[in-house]
């Protein structure tokens, strides 16, 4: 398990995020960066930054699922978004998938994901305890 830290020192976090977290020594595992797209390939929610950010961490939430892990146990997240202030107006819907303590934020505005449609992209970090580890079958 990990442990998250904000120092005294250092601004409140105004969001879903920690200033720091510590690996304590379960499975670390990166995750691709995902996207909103159904289990077909296909874009959810083409102009709903909204509908985006939820599809893209069920789709987080479903490839740590495979492999034993939880929401809880994300470290870190990397997000790019094509609109920073529609993107920060989803807030709420980030703290349906993270309670404190909330995993280290990167958020970046790009111009342009792969594909046109597509407004977010989240990469993660996570620490899952070996006990609940499952290395996939393949």
């Amino acid at each position: 398990m990990s442990k998250s830290y904000n120092p005294a020192t250092m601004w409140k976090p105004f969001g879903a995020f920690s200033m720091v977290k510590i690996h304590e020594g379960g499975q670390l595992v990166h995750l691709k960066g995902q996207v909103s797209l159904d289990r077909e390939g296909q874009i959810v929610g083409k102009s709903d930054m909204r509908v985006q950010v939820r599809q893209t961490l069920e789709n987080i939430k479903a490839v740590l699922a495979a492999i034993g892990g939880e929401m809880a146990d994300i470290v870190s997240l990397t997000q790019y978004t094509t609109d920073i202030e529609r993107f920060m107006a989803s807030g709420d819907i980030r703290k349906e998938f993270f309670s404190e303590p909330y995993p280290v934020t990167t958020t970046v505005e790009i111009v342009r994901l792969y594909r046109p449609d597509l407004q977010i992209e989240i990469t993660a970090i996570a620490e899952i305890p070996r006990n609940r580890f499952r290395m996939p079958a393949d």
